[in-house]
């Protein structure tokens, strides 16, 4: 039965005190002592991360099985019906639970069997495991050689109604409304109910209490040879069923046996039978069993006498040693040694400073500083844990500066001599053998990457949805090729020859080019100990990156008057080339009727349309609309669109701006998959799409650390047939 899910924070006196009032753990655990310990074995699975669902234990059959005809002692062996496939109630869960055998894995026929599902009383495992007929049955041997076992077996004996529960690991839970009804293991329930789809079995417990009255377990042991069955562990697997159920052999077999007839199907009205009622017999025991109250109370007595050795030992003098004696279970022989080895004089301490300061150790130090999101996605989680125990209250500048200098052989105490620490922290003429250099440019470059990218994203990023990307190794001029004319397949003749394309004379130029920037952190920042700075200039420079990328872009974008003309086919004019239905058509059909070389179609559909930020929202309708309804005169009739879900809407607010040749707050683009025929491409300096930055010392006439940021790339227009302009005249 397992308890609720652990709040988080909650404590663990919280959580425990919680479990203990359940309605259902009262009512099924009266003993507060009983019920304590339940919460607190279930509680102790929980934190180990398994989400454990323990069936309410059903009624049990116990049935002794006579001596073996050879002679022979056998160890005693079961038969259950550990599930019947009904709805449980289960502390933690709200309305009843069932679990659905048809999504119930079995990892193998070899399953442990305990005592009240505690690790540490196993009584046996079972041999076969099968599900029929909508319950959960098993067989097994009680082979461990533990109390638990002996316990359950010796009350077998003497009648005691052992009852079944079982214990699985929960992987997917349908919760099913009041109102509704579900049908699971041959049966319809009606909500609200959790229905558990997924689950894995874990183990099959005894249990003395339980409200799933129709699961029921067989034991069976020779009677006359019992106690030394138990205590040589030999085994003789036998079974036994219930008149009328479905056995199972040892070998995960069925065998087969007279059935009662099968009940007609339920309606859907139908509500779930009752339970069957359990039985037990038992037959009279011949020999003694091993008496466990008397095993008891002997563990007691020699424990009693250990803990008043260790109390004697102590004599007051050393409770630290006698509470951990009588704890972790000492005798008196190491109680005494330890007792010994504390009474010698020890040396005096030296206390050793903790350094173990890393260049990685001070990155996730000025990341947990400067609040970066998910800081474990960019340091490991022992240089996380260092930096946060280390650096408490955050690092500065000046003290990031001074570990740095430190690693590196500086000797000096505080950053009076600026200059001085500078020069350890950047290594710059020093001797460091001896020494493990921390690199503080490394140190500085990889944390200002971190908000460089922040700032580099932070701004409009349209290009990149419309562009072609090419990786370039050096910043000479590259040319492409278009396959025209003989791109398209010939037939191959008999004997398997395949006759060679060319390449035409189409051909498209790009280059890279550098833009960067030069920031500093002055000898101010560095006074005033402002770790913020290496956050704000990086954020600067990521910034100024991504507008320089925009500017470049949309300059060399809009400037088309040679590129989108009437000459290329790919540009029109005209009242009705506004942004509405009928525009948009008409771009289209001009984009279709693109043609190669060679005067076939390009095949192509057009994909996107760019447009100005005044086009925005009926670019969006028409993108997303099904219907356009037409309010001029007295026309007030719906319009089915026909372009809903043809293109995805781009919006720029280059494209109107005054301060770039060719900028128009009417004109609109439809263009194709940059994929497939870019109008535009953007070439990158070894595909690094993002700008680089970089820190040093600053030069020998300013005080400071300097920042410089650098992006490598260039644009170029491409192929006129992948897109078309609209004017946007009206």
């Amino acid at each position: 039965m397992p308890l609720p899910e652990r709040r988080k924070g909650e404590a663990h006196e919280a959580f425990l005190d919680r479990c203990m009032g359940e309605e259902v753990m009262v009512r099924e655990y009266p003993d507060p002592k009983q019920r304590r310990a339940v919460c607190e074995r279930q509680a102790e699975a929980r934190a180990e991360g398994a989400l454990e669902l323990l069936s309410e234990p059903g009624a049990l059959e116990i049935e002794a099985a006579a001596a073996e005809g050879d002679g022979q002692a056998a160890l005693p062996h079961f038969t259950m019906v550990a599930y019947t496939g009904g709805p449980m109630r289960i502390a933690g869960w709200r309305y009843p639970v069932v679990v659905d055998l048809a999504g119930l894995a079995i990892p193998s026929q070899n399953r442990p069997i305990r005592f009240g599902h505690d690790a540490s009383a196993g009584v046996g495992h079972t041999d076969a495991i099968r599900v029929t007929g909508g319950r959960l049955i098993a067989t097994g041997v009680v082979s461990r050689h533990t109390d638990a076992a002996r316990e359950v077996v010796a009350s077998a004996k003497n009648g005691f109604p052992w009852q079944a529960s079982i214990g699985v690991r929960v992987e997917e839970v349908e919760f099913v409304k009041a109102g509704q009804r579900v049908r699971v293991n041959g049966r319809h329930l009606a909500g609200p109910v959790n229905v558990v789809r997924r689950a894995t079995l874990g183990e099959i417990s005894f249990v003395d209490l339980g409200a799933d009255a129709g699961a029921r377990v067989s034991v069976a042991a020779s009677a006359s040879e019992e106690r030394h069955a138990m205590d040589e562990t030999q085994t003789d697997v036998t079974q036994e069923t219930e008149k009328g159920t479905d056995p199972v052999q040892a070998d995960g077999g069925a065998e087969p046996q007279p059935k009662k007839p099968e009940a007609p199907t339920e309606p859907e009205g139908a509500t779930d039978p009752p339970p069957e009622p359990s039985t037990v017999t038992a037959a009279a025991a011949t020999d003694d069993l091993p008496d466990p109250v008397s095993d008891i109370r002997s563990r007691a007595a020699a424990e009693t006498q250990r803990i008043a050795a260790i109390r004697k030992i102590c004599a007051g003098a050393r409770p630290d040693i006698e509470a951990k004696a009588i704890g972790e279970g000492w005798d008196g022989t190491r109680t005494e040694l330890e007792v010994l080895r504390a009474s010698r004089p020890k040396a005096p301490a030296a206390h050793v400073p903790e350094r173990g300061v890393t260049g990685g150790v001070l990155e996730a130090a000025c990341m947990l500083t400067a609040g970066l999101a998910k800081p474990e996605e960019h340091c490991e989680e022992q240089a996380l844990d260092l930096a946060a125990k280390r650096f408490r209250g955050g690092i500065g500048l000046q003290e990031l500066l001074l570990e740095a200098a430190w690693a590196n052989g500086y000797t000096g105490r505080n950053f009076r001599a600026s200059r001085e620490v500078l020069r350890y922290a950047f290594a710059q003429d020093i001797a460091a053998a001896g020494y493990s250099t921390i690199d503080i440019g490394g140190i500085l470059s990889g944390v200002s990457n971190k908000f460089l990218l922040e700032g580099f994203y932070s701004v409009e990023r349209v290009w990149r949805n419309i562009c072609a990307v090419r990786n370039v190794s050096d910043f000479k001029t590259v040319t492409s090729y278009r396959l025209v004319g003989a791109d398209t397949y010939k037939p191959v003749a008999p004997g398997g020859e395949l006759k060679h394309g060319t390449l035409g004379e189409e051909s498209y130029t790009n280059k890279a080019d550098t833009y960067g920037l030069l920031l500093a952190i002055d000898r101010r920042d560095v006074i005033n100990d402002d770790l913020g700075a290496i956050t704000s200039v990086p954020r600067k420079l990521g910034r100024g990156s991504g507008l320089k990328i925009n500017d470049v872009f949309w300059t060399v974008f809009l400037d088309n008057s040679g590129f989108f003309k009437t000459a290329n086919k790919n540009y029109i004019t005209g009242a009705d080339t506004a942004l509405t239905v009928d525009g948009l058509t008409k771009a289209e059909v001009k984009f279709l009727e693109q043609v190669d070389a060679d005067g076939k179609p390009i095949g192509l559909m057009p994909q996107v349309l760019l447009v100005p930020t005044a086009l925005s929202a009926i670019a969006t309708t028409l993108q997303k609309s099904l219907e356009i309804r037409d309010t001029t005169a007295d026309t007030k009739y719906p319009i089915a669109n026909p372009h809903q879900g043809k293109f995805r809407a781009e919006v720029s607010r280059y494209l109107a701006n005054t301060q770039y040749t060719g900028a128009s707050a009417k004109a609109w683009y439809l263009l194709a998959s940059p994929a497939d025929l870019p109008v535009i491409e953007v070439a990158f300096l070894n595909g690094q799409e993002s700008p680089t930055i970089e820190t040093a010392e600053a030069d020998f006439n300013r005080l400071g650390v300097q920042m410089r940021g650098y992006h490598d790339f260039g644009c170029a227009l491409q192929d006129p047939k992948g897109g078309v302009k609209a004017k946007g005249e009206n």
